[in-house]
Parts: structure tokens; C-alpha cells; sequence
């Protein structure tokens, strides 16, 4: 595959938006004019890399109307990868296409704009929520995410401290002895094997819990 198999069928998909398209003009794969409009840039390239971001993002200095043209690749890895890069081309403020080369057809996934981006407030909510449930800075920041102490770690472990001393002990009196308020729900989930029900509300530690603390 090479990029000059992507400039026929975008061509044709400009041409048909009322475009005159001209390929290679200066350092421009595509560029394409509508009477007064400020004129449109199209960077081909047979896959995403930085160096198509690179030329993408020059050519805004040249006009507001950039878009970077790829293949179209079908596939769970290939939609996520499609997905992410257009994330990022929309905070760049480029357009992105897709080529599909069995029959020509072109998807617009993103026109070239200013990046307006939209806050998520629960996921904010439950940042700081964890920041605050943390105690003291466990983790090393870059570390592999598999294995890191959470908040939700230190209670189960605050949980199994407490019964360590107890032996046996009923849900409210293990919140009571190490102040974590959710004890009750954090040994009867049992996320990590710590934890055994000996009666209605009660609850040990088992060999694992023990390991956990050691």
C-alpha cells in the first residue's frame, strides 16, 4: 500500500463537496479550494505516527481546515487505535478520514476545529475520592498498575489488622476498631480471599489475610 492509493478516492470526495483538488502542491499531499473558502488540507499517510501529526499540525499555519487521511482497518485493535487517534487529532484541532481502498468510500470521523474538551465530574469525583482514601503516597508514580496498594488495600488491610488482634469479630466492631466505615461490606465481598464468615456478621482471617499482613 502506498499513500498516493488514498489521494484518488479522497479526490473524488472533496470534488464531490463542489472542491478543484490538486495533489502535491508545494509540500501539501492534497489541497483543495471552493471559491472564497479558506482552502483544505488533506496529509495522506498509510497509518498514524507522529511524524503525520507533525506535518498535519505545520499546515495549520497555512489554514484552519486540515485533515489527515489513512486507511480504514476493521478490527476490535484497529477501531480502538481509529478511536484514540481521533481523540487526540480533536485536541490538535485536525479533521480525520478514513480511506476504505476495497471500494473508495471515505468516513469523516472528525472535522478540524477548536478542542472544546468535556469534563467528566464523576471521574473527578472518584479521583479525589481515592486521593483522599489513600494514606500517606504508597505508590511510585510510573509504576506497573498491576500490584499497586490502593485505597481499598489499606482498608482491607486496616480490616485485617483488626481481626488479627480480635481473633473473631462482628463487622461494626471491626469499623470501630480501625475506622474503616465500610469493614461490614469490605469482608463479606472479600475481594482478597482475606476474610472467612464464622457466623451471621462475624467474620476471621484466613491463612492469606494473615500472609497479607505479614
Amino acid at each position: 500500500m502506498r499513500e498516493s492509493d488514498l489521494y484518488g478516492p479522497v479526490k473524488a470526495y472533496l470534488e464531490a463537496q463542489g472542491y478543484i483538488v490538486k495533489g502535491e502542491v508545494g509540500a501539501v499531499d492534497v489541497l483543495a479550494c471552493r471559491g472564497d473558502e479558506p482552502p483544505v488540507v488533506v496529509e495522506l499517510k498509510t497509518g498514524f505516527s507522529l511524524t503525520l501529526l507533525h506535518q498535519a499540525v505545520a499546515r495549520q499555519a497555512v489554514t484552519d481546515l486540515v485533515y489527515v487521511a489513512v486507511p480504514h482497518r476493521t478490527g476490535k485493535v484497529a477501531a480502538r487505535a481509529l478511536r484514540d487517534n481521533v481523540a487526540l487529532c480533536r485536541r490538535l484541532g485536525l479533521g480525520v478520514l478514513s480511506v476504505r481502498l476495497s471500494d473508495g468510500l471515505v468516513i469523516a470521523h472528525a472535522d478540524p476545529g477548536p478542542y472544546v474538551p468535556r469534563k467528566q465530574p464523576r471521574r473527578k469525583t472518584a479521583l479525589l475520592r481515592e486521593f483522599q482514601r489513600l494514606q500517606g503516597d504508597p505508590n511510585r508514580g510510573g509504576s506497573v498498575k498491576q500490584g499497586l496498594m490502593t485505597g481499598y488495600r489499606q482498608d482491607a488491610l486496616r480490616c485485617a489488622a483488626a481481626l488479627a488482634k480480635a481473633g473473631q469479630a462482628r463487622g461494626r466492631d471491626v469499623a470501630a476498631a480501625c475506622g474503616v466505615t465500610q469493614a461490614t461490606r469490605i469482608m463479606a465481598d472479600n475481594h482478597y480471599g482475606w476474610f472467612a464468615r464464622v457466623a451471621t456478621g462475624v467474620y476471621t482471617l484466613t491463612e492469606a489475610g494473615r500472609a497479607a499482613l505479614d
